[in-house]
């Protein structure tokens, strides 16, 4: 590590920039207002005041609903490893070929203004500006994500309280923190062949799907400005470079419309015009014009309408999607009966050494005896599915606290205005 070596001399006497208004226009005073006298009234004509104002009270966008508390990075993906035979994406089309990209790391579940070290699942999510455009890979740090169907229930589903609770709930920052992509995508190579994956940063043990190789991230630079580069980059998952292409995945279908919608109410509806979304190694040709906060030249005098007589942007057909047969019946599938603990249980088993497991049992019931009786036993019965040891580990803490505690165990009851009262009943 080397540290910047400041001349203070050359700083004092280094010319500063002429200040100025939004529009450019130079400023003379900037600390004293136009009054009507020394002790009038303000007048309406000062804009430097107005100016400045009128900015400062829309400084703030709204803020992320999941993931606002964030620190980003930049960088470059390097293939290392041939997967050709699997996708035909530019991005991975040689050994030895960079990508930028630019990487947000996140806390979920808090706001932007809390705290780095709560106990919480890590977002890690990745923009790669490929010359396709932009290709967008969003994930977390733990390998098993928690949410099936769109919909989420924490007490039914073991792996949200299973993955907070481990160590790598509280990761020793982003250097250490491992990253796995949320997603089941669709590869296809040259030949149309199709195989799902999953996108992996960092290695854990898989005995029936082993990890392929395929490259590097590098990370080489901070932010310059944390609102400009971290607050507005957006990650949208349907953001794909032909080869990539969406799977069933039902978590993945619904976000393939949201996470893009979330963005256009957030940061307007050009928000992929700003700098750290642009797809700058990507030419942009379509059909979309004007919204607020356009950055660009609305791409000139050129047609607004498709088909056109004008040799302006057309299709080309070897980028259409592959095809793939459908044919259930329509309806409204619950999965939440399927299989919700196997691979908790080998990662509890087979993952985990026993230091490992003792602190997540210790953390499990840290944040559970607060909980009422019911609620506990609940937990510890789904927990107990997933392997005994885990569920009587969990219980025998419990016990201890509720006995230190001498826990109330009377049924609460809860109410709300113009509804009879519900009695939460103990199981």
């Amino acid at each position: 590590m080397t540290a910047n070596v400041i001349d203070e001399n050359a700083v004092l006497h280094q010319r500063p920039d002429t200040l100025t208004t939004g529009a450019g226009v130079p400023i003379g005073d900037k600390l004293n207002e136009q009054t009507a006298g020394p002790r009038g009234p303000l007048l309406v004509q000062d804009v430097v005041f107005t100016d400045e104002m009128a900015h400062f009270d829309r400084e703030r966008i709204p803020e992320r609903v999941v993931h606002a508390k964030g620190a980003g990075a930049f960088g470059y993906f390097e293939v290392t490893h041939d997967i050709t035979r699997f996708c035909k994406a530019k991005v991975f089309e040689h050994v030895g070929k960079t990508t930028p990209i630019a990487i947000r790391f996140s806390t979920v579940a808090g706001e932007s203004g809390s705290a780095d070290t709560v106990r919480d699942p890590r977002g890690f999510a990745v923009k790669f500006y490929t010359e396709e455009g932009n290709w967008d890979l969003t994930g977390n740090n733990t390998p098993i994500f928690f949410i099936r169907d769109l919909w989420l229930t924490t007490t039914p589903l073991p792996t949200l309280i299973n993955k907070i609770s481990l160590d790598r709930g509280l990761p020793d920052g982003h250097r250490h923190m491992n990253g796995y992509g949320s997603h089941t995508f669709k590869m296809v190579n040259a030949e149309g062949q199709a195989v799902y994956c999953k996108f992996h940063y960092k290695v854990w043990s898989h005995k029936e799907y082993p990890l392929i190789p395929v490259g590097k991230l590098v990370l080489n630079r901070n932010p310059v400005n944390y609102f400009a580069e971290v607050e507005q980059i957006a990650f949208d998952p349907s953001n794909m470079p032909p080869g990539i292409e969406p799977s069933p995945d039902k978590m993945l279908q619904g976000r393939l419309f949201s996470y893009p919608d979330t963005h256009r109410h957030r940061l307007g509806a050009n928000y992929l015009q700003i700098p750290v979304n642009c797809p700058f190694r990507a030419r942009v040709a379509n059909y979309q014009r004007d919204g607020p906060m356009c950055m660009t030249d609305n791409q000139g005098g050129a047609p607004n309408y498709y088909p056109n007589s004008f040799s302006a942007p057309d299709v080309q057909s070897c980028f259409k999607e592959s095809k793939f047969k459908v044919s259930p019946d329509v309806a409204r599938y619950n999965s939440a009966d399927e299989d919700n603990v196997t691979q908790v249980r080998t990662f509890f088993t087979e993952v985990l050494n026993e230091e490992e497991r003792q602190r997540l049992c210790q953390n499990m019931a840290g944040a559970l005896k607060g909980a009422q009786l019911f609620i506990q036993k609940r937990m510890v019965q789904n927990l107990m599915a997933v392997h005994p040891d885990y569920g009587n580990r969990v219980q025998a803490l419990l016990n201890k606290y509720n006995a230190e505690a001498q826990k109330n165990i009377n049924v609460h009851v809860y109410s709300r205005p113009g509804v009879s009262a519900v009695a939460a009943s103990k199981m």
